[in-house]
């Protein structure tokens, strides 16, 4: 049976993240705040390299119920566990603490937070998919800290201080595109990135008669394995070797020609010609979209990253493969890579159908059944009450 994952509420959300407070300090909180997941319609493993993505934000989000207290401890909750934890803000540092803590001392640590506060973390965006579930955390945290302490932070600051929670104490050497949707998002919108001066700009995801399919592979996704950290060096290594300081602009062909190791100009063609999808991926979306043309852009992404850039998976092949078999018009992995999840771009009539045809292919292969998600172009981090 074909399973998806429903959408909760924000309300609800907050209600949970709420009782969790109330569960682990005894009292009522300050405020909650809410961020969201994202998906990345085109533009895969370029953020770091100065390119141009393309994401959205999701209807799933974290929702963190938070106040301040005396003491310059940081508390931290969640409907995850039954334990809840505590650091002495002096004592946060790369590693310290651990696990998903990291990436909420994190946020404390990079907006220099001198006092304490209690955290109660609830959260409808499913970890390990690739859907950005620590940059929700991250900038969910960072909202409500900033709103708690009155702090002169603007959203780019927001953002900068998450980038650095989850590269300098989580240890994953993310690049950033992840915080600023979860940041600046509108709903309707996907938003075109520009990653090496950060500048943006809101471009209509209008599919009509058309839907973007998530599919969640639940084959676990991780950054923090250095398989990540190896493909960001090797984009650092190559920008060396050809004497740039970005990869951006480069012609595919000609910037592959040049390296001598065919593993690096495996890479540096994917980099390069990932970005020239996504500049004409956001030109296609100015108008009404052929869905067509959108989808090959989608499926050639896809073939870029399991050939070039070797950041797939089985579970993301057969994903991609059963998608495109049952008629979608384009499909590939979305996110880090290495599991995760995979999207498709499906006509609304053939959604189900889909679905059904990529759940059939992993079970026929033996592989984790999918969970399907709704993929509703969302808005950003905002205080929920």
């Amino acid at each position: 049976m074909t399973a998806w994952l429903p959408v909760i509420e924000e309300s609800e959300l907050a209600d949970g993240a709420v009782e969790r407070f109330r569960t682990a300090f005894g009292d009522e909180p300050d405020g909650v705040w809410i961020a969201p997941g994202r998906v990345n319609l085109i533009g895969e493993h370029v953020d770091y390299a100065g390119g141009l993505v393309l994401p959205f934000a999701l209807p799933y989000v974290t929702a963190v119920a938070a106040r301040r207290r005396d003491g310059a401890v940081l508390r931290a909750a969640s409907t995850g566990s039954d334990e809840h934890w505590g650091i002495a803000l002096s004592a946060i540092a790369p590693g310290s603490p651990d696990g998903w803590g990291a990436y909420v001392a994190g946020v404390a640590w990079a907006l220099g937070l001198t006092e304490g506060a209690d955290i109660a973390v609830h959260s409808s965006v499913p970890v390990g998919s690739g859907l950005s579930s620590s940059a929700a955390l991250e900038c969910a945290v960072a909202v409500a800290l900033r709103d708690l302490f009155d702090l002169d932070a603007d959203r780019r600051t927001l953002i900068d201080a998450c980038i650095r929670a989850e590269n300098e104490i989580a240890g994953a050497s993310t690049g950033g595109m992840d915080q600023s949707i979860a940041m600046l998002a509108e709903p309707g919108h996907a938003l075109l990135l520009d990653c090496l001066d950060f500048s943006s700009r809101q471009i209509p995801l209008g599919l009509p008669d058309a839907e973007i399919l998530v599919i969640d592979t639940n084959a676990p996704h991780r950054l923090v394995d250095g398989q990540y950290g190896q493909r960001r060096a090797s984009v650092e290594k190559a920008c060396a070797d050809l004497g740039v300081r970005t990869l951006r602009g480069l012609d595919p062909e000609a910037a592959a020609s040049a390296m001598t190791d065919p593993v690096s100009a495996a890479r540096v063609r994917h980099v390069t010609s990932e970005i020239v999808r996504v500049e004409q991926a956001a030109e296609l979306l100015h108008s009404t979209p052929d869905l067509t043309a959108l989808g090959t852009l989608l499926t050639a992404s896809h073939r870029s990253l399991r050939d070039d850039y070797e950041v797939s998976s089985p579970e993301l092949d057969s994903a991609v493969r059963a998608s495109l078999d049952a008629g979608a018009f384009g499909a590939r992995m979305t996110g880090g890579g290495f599991g995760g999840s995979a999207i498709a771009l499906v006509d609304r009539t053939r959604t189900e159908a889909v679905a059904d045809a990529v759940t059939e292919a992993a079970s026929a292969a033996g592989l984790p059944t999918p969970t399907f998600l709704t993929a509703t172009p969302s808005g950003a981090a905002h205080r929920q009450r």
